[in-house]
């Protein structure tokens, strides 16, 4: 198996089990990871539109991490 393939495995698992978890940072952070993952599977293949939509997701991600972070209770 290449690494490549290897890291394609990894980015389905872990944006599969993000959609597993109940807490919403969590979730992101996880997601976040896996997207990466894409990313680079993505630029090794060649396969830009991967890239460009897990980029995208990433971002949303950030966004949605930060908004969780500053949230004030109450």
């Amino acid at each position: 198996m290449e690494i490549s393939e290897t890291i394609g495995y990894v980015a389905s698992l872990l944006v599969g089990l993000s959609l597993l978890m109940g807490d919403m940072k969590r979730l992101r952070y996880i997601n976040g990871m896996g997207c990466l993952l894409f990313v680079i599977y993505g630029w090794q293949l060649g396969a830009y539109p991967v890239v460009i939509m897990n980029s995208f997701c990433i971002i949303v991600n950030l966004y949605h991490i930060h908004k969780l972070s500053t949230k004030t209770p109450g």
